[in-house]
């Protein structure tokens, strides 16, 4: 009788945690699902294959600053091969840029006209905003003072690869995509943290990866450290399918603050290496040349952000703006960069302001500003 009593027990047990099962089920619940498995590598297998037109583009680009940098050495440079080099390809660099931004670069009196122009072996003097402006300390500026070279080259980091990277940033991102981004970043599946001869050359990071490396330390919690960690968990959910969506809107969401805060991170570093050697007694014109660079670095990496939509960036285009003001380069007038040299003293505090608003904005740390002054990858030798 016990024996019986205890099997019919049991049998209603059964029933009963059959019932709470499905009254689990039709109330909608989502059954218990194992935690995201993030690899420690990327899986870079269909690479190559892949990103195949980020890479042309990534190419197209690299061409279209090595003509550039031919008007450094007063060489004259040829508007129509400059025009060239920015629309060829499919998609060329052009196609890819935002329509803001490419009617800055292009067409009678753009910055590859003005460039242009201002090639030839021409000397050009802070404070004397005449003529076409001409070269200082190895490099060509326009007759402001400003390095169109950086306003182009610099400026479609963001206007044109960042750009195309929005495209890809999705609920519906394939895995193919998630390389897309990947490349478009300038980085590899091997992320190197580096972009010196120390590294392979096809492992090299190159553009935005480059820059967010530099301001790495390399102890594993710096801005590249970061993204790559982001994109790993990217490439993971999106393998996994539809019961990771949230971690893979959360990976997107991270590579894109990331990304952005690296671009940030990197205007810092050339305003306070404008402020080093603007701020010494005496400077020699080699000095202001390499000052008047970085600082044409810090604008271009800021204004080709302008008119990203504001669902991919944190910055808005009225802080842009503020900023570009406090940079003497407002999007809509004409630049007075020469300032920065010409009258230091009450100059190049408001540089301090843009890396001060910069900082708030981004939320980065006092020991953060200070390390964003070095290169980490030359410091460290990696």
């Amino acid at each position: 009788m016990r024996r019986l009593f205890d099997n019919r027990y049991l049998g209603v047990s059964a029933v009963f945690a059959l019932g709470l099962a499905c009254f689990s089920c039709d109330n909608g619940e989502d059954p218990i699902r194992p935690d995201l498995q993030i690899p420690t590598a990327y899986d870079g297998s269909n690479f190559s294959t892949a990103a195949a037109t980020q890479a042309a583009v990534l190419t197209q680009l690299s061409a279209l600053t090595t003509e550039m940098q031919r008007g450094r050495q007063g060489q004259t440079v040829n508007l129509p091969t400059l025009e060239s080099l920015y629309a060829a390809g499919n998609p060329s660099v052009e196609d890819v840029t935002t329509t803001y931004y490419d009617g800055k670069i292009s067409g009678t009196g753009g910055w590859l006209d003005e460039l242009a122009k201002a090639s030839g072996g021409s000397v050009y003097a802070p404070g004397e905003p005449t003529g076409q402006g001409g070269t200082l300390g190895g490099y060509l500026f326009d007759e402001n003072g400003l390095e169109l070279e950086q306003m182009i080259e610099k400026g479609l980091f963001g206007a044109a690869l960042y750009n195309h990277a929005t495209a890809l940033f999705s609920s519906q991102m394939t895995t193919d995509e998630v390389d897309q981004a990947l490349a478009i970043f300038g980085a590899t599946p091997a992320f190197s943290n580096s972009s010196s001869s120390n590294v392979a050359s096809d492992v090299r990071d190159r553009f935005m990866a480059n820059y967010a490396a530099r301001r790495d330390k390399n102890d594993g919690n710096g801005l590249y450290s970061q993204i790559k960690a982001a994109f790993l968990k990217l490439q993971a959910a999106t393998k996994a399918g539809e019961e990771y969506q949230a971690e893979k809107d959360e990976a997107i969401a991270e590579v894109k603050l990331l990304w952005e805060k690296a671009n940030a991170a990197t205007i810092i570093n050339y305003c306070h290496s404008t402020i080093s050697r603007l701020s010494a007694t005496n400077p020699s014109s080699d000095d202001v040349g390499a000052a008047l660079h970085a600082y044409s670095e810090a604008v271009g990496f800021l204004h080709g952000w302008r008119t990203i939509p504001q669902a991919d960036k944190r910055i808005s285009d009225a802080q842009i703006d503020q900023l570009l003001v406090l940079l003497h380069a407002p999007q809509d007038g004409v630049p007075t960069s020469y300032k920065f040299a010409t009258d230091p003293v009450n100059e190049l505090p408001k540089l301090t302001q843009v890396i001060d608003q910069l900082k708030s904005l981004y939320e980065f740390s006092t020991q953060d500003i200070e390390d964003f002054k070095k290169n980490w990858v030359n410091e460290q030798g990696r």
